[in-house]
């Protein structure tokens, strides 16, 4: 009996929608429910990252909505977390059938999870040609859940979450070390050094986390408001010589021609998403957003649109907030580097008019983290 040409296509790829251009959250999440229509029991995906740089483990993203989730905005030294370390040092996945092994543990994480009742968890390590990046946690509010054939299965799931976790960061990567070899060309480092680079993402990862309850941020839009905010000033990298490194203050028309940065450094990040075919990947808004309007003011007196307090995306604000931070606080050829006293009182007099008063807000709850990015990522001369 002949097949029917309509009669091809009859079958729908249960995968399919992570083809669309979503945030991995969603393809999270999507997936979560794929799963769950044969493991009914998995009733929470999570994806910790690694920072190497700071030995820090960091949430990511999950597949629960809303306030479900046990762990946000939250990040732990590796160093800390001894039962995490076995599987990074072992190269293998753990199996926790019941998680009441863990009762006694005083880790603020594995409070968390416990008081949401999760009893037991396969935890995967994540490792990008040989290298780890990070965790992926499928919990269960059953104990004892986790069979040899289920567990087979789950592990396909597993790395397929895991590809599409470096695809997605692979992404970001390509497009960072485009831009970032744009920068090198023009030896933009000689204005602006890692070390300054470093610290602003650290301030502005800072601030995104205290403001993430009340702003709604997610794990993802806070791991790339982190990544991004060092790319803000990149259009400067169009800015003549003589205007860019000039030691003193700059005349109208001078300042005009700086004033244009902002533009030129979405229009460069937007070449080189186009270039890259990077465009699609989710939360790409946020670099754009950073770019354009991170130099906008509060009572809208900023550039290079005039937009005025919650017009101005809020990475923007932060991105602001963390740049305007650093630079205060760093040795420049003009001007020699602000104590963290005089800079927080500068913050504070400049909330409400050019800054946004939560982020600074935020900004001086943390003085203690401060110190600390300050110390790990201090200039080469201060060292």
């Amino acid at each position: 009996m002949s097949q029917k040409e309509e009669d091809l296509f009859t079958h729908q790829d249960t995968l399919a929608q992570l083809h669309e251009s979503l945030p991995l959250s969603d393809k999270l999440r999507f997936l979560h429910q794929t799963i769950r229509d044969d493991f009914s029991f998995i009733d929470r995906l999570a994806i910790a990252l690694f920072d190497e740089a700071t030995d820090t483990l960091k949430t990511y993203t999950h597949s629960t909505e809303g306030d479900d989730s046990p762990i946000a905005a939250y990040e732990t030294p590796l160093g800390a977390a001894p039962s995490l370390r076995a599987i990074m040092q072992h190269r293998r996945p753990r199996l926790v059938q019941d998680l009441n092994i863990f009762a006694k543990g005083t880790h603020e994480h594995t409070k968390r999870v416990a008081a949401k009742g999760y009893r037991a968890s396969y935890t995967m390590p994540l490792y990008q040609s040989g290298t780890f990046i990070g965790f992926l946690f499928f919990n269960s509010l059953q104990p004892h859940p986790f069979g040899p054939k289920t567990l087979r299965q789950i592990d396909i799931y597993g790395h397929l979450i895991s590809l599409m976790v470096i695809n997605e960061l692979t992404a970001i990567r390509t497009l960072m070390a485009a831009v970032q070899a744009a920068r090198n060309m023009t030896h933009y480092r000689d204005i602006e050094t890692g070390s300054h680079i470093d610290r602003t993402a650290h301030y502005a990862r800072l601030i995104a986390r205290e403001l993430a309850p009340s702003y709604n941020i997610s794990d993802e839009q806070i791991e790339h408001i982190f990544l991004f905010s060092p790319l803000h000033d990149v259009g400067k990298i169009g800015i003549p010589d003589n205007i860019l490194r000039k030691p003193g203050k700059l005349n109208d028309e001078e300042f005009k021609i700086m004033k244009t940065h902002p533009e030129k450094s979405r229009e460069i990040i937007d070449a080189v998403l186009k270039d890259f075919s990077l465009g699609t990947f989710g939360h790409v808004n946020i670099m754009r957003n950073i770019a354009e309007f991170h130099h906008e003011a509060i009572d809208g007196s900023g550039y290079p649109r005039g937009l005025k307090g919650d017009e101005i995306p809020i990475e923007s604000r932060i991105s602001a907030v963390a740049d305007v931070f650093d630079a205060l606080t760093s040795r420049r050829a003009y001007k020699a580097p602000w104590s963290n006293d005089e800079a927080f009182a500068m913050l504070q007099r400049l909330a409400d008019t050019k800054l946004d008063r939560d982020c600074v807000d935020a900004m001086l709850k943390n003085t203690d983290k401060i110190l600390e990015i300050q110390q790990r990522f201090r200039d080469e001369e201060a060292i």
